[in-house]
Parts: C-alpha cells; structure tokens; sequence
C-alpha cells in the first residue's frame, strides 16, 4: 500500500530532524572544544592565581576582563570569516573561500600591532578605570603587560579558526585547542609555583601557550591555500573587504564588552572578596556561553553555506532545530551549576568570604541559562547570514538597558546579586530583540556574497 501525503510528511519531518541533528552534532561537539579553550586557560590561570591570595586573583580578575575586551573587540575576525568562507563554499567556489580566510588572517595581524602598543602603554590607566584596589593593582598590571604580548597570536587564531569554520571543519580547532590547554596548564603550574614566579608565570604560560596555536593553525591554512590555488600574500581590497564586514560586528562585540566591563568596575567597586567572586563567577558564566557558542558556531557554518547556495526552506529548518538544541542545553547548564556548586567552588578560592559571595551569584546564573542558550544559537545564526548590522544596533539597545541597572547598585545597597540580577536583565533583552529579528524574513539573503 503506497504511503499517503499526510503519512509522508511526519516521518519526512523526523528525516530532517535526524539530518539537521546529525549535522549539528558534526560540527558543535568539536567545536565546543576550540570554543572553551581561551575561558579554560582564565579558569586555569583564576584556579592556579587562587591559591596565590585574594589581592592577586582580584588582580587578575581586574586584567582578565581588559584582555577579553582587547581580544573580543575583534572576534568579528572568526565570525565574519566563517560567515563569508561558509557563503563560498555553499556557492561551489572553494579558492575564493580559502583567499578570504588569507585576507582575515592579515588583516589579524595589523590590527594586533596597533592593540598590543596600546595595551602596553595604558595598562596602568585601564587598571585604574576599572577600579582595582591599591593591593589588586599591582598584580593586575604586570598579568596585563606580559599577557597582552600573546594578543596577536590570539588574534591570528581567530582568524584561522574562521576559515576551518567556514570549511565545515570543526575537528582540527578542537585538536589545537585541546593541545593549547594542556600546554598553558603544565606551564603556568611549571612557572607559578615550579619557577616561583607568581602571577607573570601565569601571564607567560599563558602568552607561550597561546603562540604554539596560532603557529598550529597557521600550518593547517598555508596547507590548504596551496592546496586550492590561493595567494599568500597580503590583498590590500581584500583586507579593506573583510574590516568593512566586520565593522558592525566590532560594533556589536564593543557593546557587549562594555557590558562586562561596566559590570567588571561596578564589582571592583563593592571590595576586593566581590571583585574576586565576581571575576571566578565571570569566568564561569564565559565559559558556559562558550559552551552553548558550540550550536551558534555550527549555526555561522550551516546558515551562511545554506544561504549561498540559495536554501532558504533549509535555512529555516536548520535555525528551527538549533534553537530547540540550545534550549535544552541551557535547562542542562543550569541544573549542573545548582547541584554541583559544592564541587566547583572550593576549587576556585580557599577564602570563606569569597565562596559565599560566590554561591549566591552562580544561583542567579543559573536561572537565566534556559535563556541564555536560545540567545547564543540566534546570535550565532544572524551571524552566519551575515546580518551585523541588526547584531549591532540590538546589541546597543541592550546596552542602554544595562547601564542604569547596573550604576544603580552601588548606590541602592544591592551588592554582586543586585549586580548578577542587571546581567540577567542584559540577556533577557537581548534575546527580546534576535528573537523578534529570527521571525522576519530580513536576514534571509541568498548568494556567494551578502549584498
């Protein structure tokens, strides 16, 4: 007896689920591992400094959120590139996707002159701004200098990791990264405690560490350009072409650093046991989006090589999918931190003040996860068809929303909750407005190259 439509259509949907699942998995495991490696080398460099003394984990707290704008202000230099590389590949032209990726990585390269320079000279100033205490201070400014000599290497890993992301080829950043960490571990346990060298041997551990990736990567994309055909050499109109599609996704990433820079000097300000829960609490939340960034990555690298080769049904079926993943991922993310907070704690900080700071933070941090993996998805998504512009302005209306939480806790007494409750309101408005831009058709356009 032949199958009727109706018959057809549920288990044609269960096909596209299990091929949608398939393909998701392919590419987000992996990637959840290249994703995690920079927020496992600060939990790391925050468990190892920990032990050290409140005064220098606060100091690190202080300099870990100064790199992660430095570096974050360009993470368009992976995003971008994975979008632009995945419409190619979708297109059917391979050599042009690998001449993309070469001009991402040049282009990595000149902006890290400009940003290590900067972060040598202002150190002090920045330290200052977020406001470290005179113990914290010294601390956060030595970790700051030596560790920014790795920024042209992370951003250079960026890059490259755009192009294997593009290529559909999350398994050879998951080696790299897997490798990475081992190393800054050995080392930075080798040159603290080994070597007596205090927070620099972290800070160094972690700039050696960094540079044997971005040799790594570098190896795997000079392979492959010669492989299809590509030039090596610096494209000044290529370059120029890559800085403007990524000028809105800078504008995005600025915004979003403000926010935690903001919540960073907001903290610095309630004492040195809340600087210190709130930089260990940072770095947990970083590490969590990290995670579910894992789905958002496979989003870049499915939604751009879909709407290059003109899917637009596959496009929505794909984000349909992804966003069911991310959601479950976050009821998961947040169970795990409610029950396991015994564990995990006592491993960051030995102090009893801290850990109680600590405690009631991660609470708050669980609650917004079920929200926090839809938001991660969708980012990732618009991204992936190119949509910076949207990204830029939603995140900006974000922004405006979390400044005035945040500056009033201080004044109203609220302490690092009241502070964790603005950063829940941040990521509820934020998924307000990717939510209200995923139901439109807007972001769905089609070819080789985003018009």
């Amino acid at each position: 007896m032949t199958p009727t439509p109706d018959r057809l259509r549920p288990d044609r949907r269960r096909h596209d689920r299990r091929r949608h699942d398939r393909e998701i998995l392919a590419l987000a495991v992996p990637a959840f591992g290249a994703l995690v490696a920079e927020p496992l080398f600060l939990l790391a460099d925050s468990a190892i400094v920990g032990h050290l003394g409140t005064a220098q984990l606060a100091g690190v707290g202080v300099a870990s959120a100064v790199l992660a704008t430095a570096a974050g202000l360009f993470v368009f230099l992976a995003y971008a590139t994975t979008a632009a590389v995945a419409r190619r590949i979708g297109a059917g032209d391979r050599r042009a996707a690998v001449q993309q990726g070469i001009d991402g990585i040049w282009l990595a390269l000149l902006l890290s002159l400009g940003v290590v320079a900067l972060a040598l000279l202002l150190a002090p100033w920045a330290v200052s701004a977020l406001g470290a205490s005179p113990t914290a201070a010294p601390y956060a400014v030595t970790y700051l200098r030596i560790s920014s000599l790795g920024l042209p290497a992370m951003l250079v890993v960026m890059a490259a990791t755009g192009v294997l992301r593009g290529f559909q080829d999350t398994r050879t950043p998951l080696v790299v990264a897997v490798a990475g960490f081992t190393a800054n571990l050995g080392l930075n346990l080798a040159l603290v405690y080994g070597a007596g060298l205090g927070v620099a041997g972290s800070a160094w551990g972690t700039v050696l560490a960094q540079s044997a990736m971005a040799v790594a990567y570098l190896v795997v994309v000079v392979r492959g350009a010669r492989r299809e055909g590509a030039g090596l050499r610096p494209d000044l109109p290529g370059i120029r072409a890559c800085a403007r599609a990524g000028g809105p996704l800078m504008v995005r990433t600025l915004s979003l650093r403000a926010v935690l820079m903001i919540a960073t000097a907001v903290a610095a300000r309630l004492g040195n046991d809340q600087i210190a829960a709130h930089q260990i609490a940072m770095t947990l939340w970083s590490f969590l989006a990290f995670a579910l960034d894992a789905i958002a990555i496979a989003g870049q690298a499915i939604v751009g090589r879909h709407l290059g080769a003109g899917d637009v049904p596959g496009t929505r079926a794909a984000t349909r999918r992804m966003v069911e993943w991310g959601v479950g991922a976050g009821v998961l993310f947040g169970v795990l931190l409610v029950v396991a907070r015994p564990l995990y704690i006592p491993l960051f900080t030995p102090d009893p003040a801290v850990q109680e700071q600590l405690g009631q933070v991660m609470l708050l941090v669980a609650l917004t996860q079920p929200v926090a993996g839809p938001v991660f998805v969708l980012d990732g998504v618009l991204m992936g068809a190119g949509d910076g512009g949207y990204l830029a302005l939603a995140m900006l209306g974000t922004l405006v929303a979390f400044v005035p939480a945040a500056l009033a806790v201080p004044s109203l007494g609220l302490g690092l909750s009241g502070l964790w409750w603005a950063m829940n309101l941040f990521m509820l408005v934020r998924g307000a407005f990717l939510y209200g831009r995923a139901r439109g058709g807007d972001w769905l356009v089609t070819g080789a190259v985003r018009a």
